[in-house]
């Protein structure tokens, strides 16, 4: 099984949305081992692009902090589950608390955001690859 995990400087990054880097955690769920951990850049300020181009990366649960609305349904179409993680925590804790079943479910979602910008998102009219703020 694959986790994903937006970060920064290893720990749990506070918005889904404006996240550049997710930790893909491979883990057995039987054994609760670390098979392996990679790092990668997420692609171009289009957030709702991350839960497809995740899927195609083979996660299958995410871990976030915040989270809009629209990403969860995103997640829930690509048939990736999505759990609540507290913001700062490292990664390491973040994935033993998700094998021993003590991350919640995500509430509702955000229907803000909370980062400065004056670009337009993907899903509402900005082309993806479009430069980052």
């Amino acid at each position: 099984m694959k986790l994903a995990i937006p970060v920064e400087n290893g720990c749990l990054h506070s918005h889904f949305g404006s996240c550049r880097e997710f930790a893909v955690v491979e883990v057995d769920p039987e054994t609760k081992a670390v098979r392996r951990t990679e790092t990668l850049s997420a692609p171009d300020h289009a957030h709702c692009v991350f839960p497809g181009w995740l899927r195609t990366q083979g996660v299958q649960a995410v871990i976030v902090g915040e989270i809009g609305r629209r990403a969860l349904e995103l997640f829930a179409q690509q048939g990736i589950t999505v759990r609540a993680g507290t913001p700062g925590t490292q990664v390491e804790e973040l994935v033993k608390a998700f094998l021993d079943g003590r991350l919640t479910e995500t509430p509702q979602g955000c229907g803000h955001h909370r980062h400065p910008h004056a670009h337009r998102h993907g899903c509402r009219g900005q082309a993806p690859g479009a430069p980052r703020d």
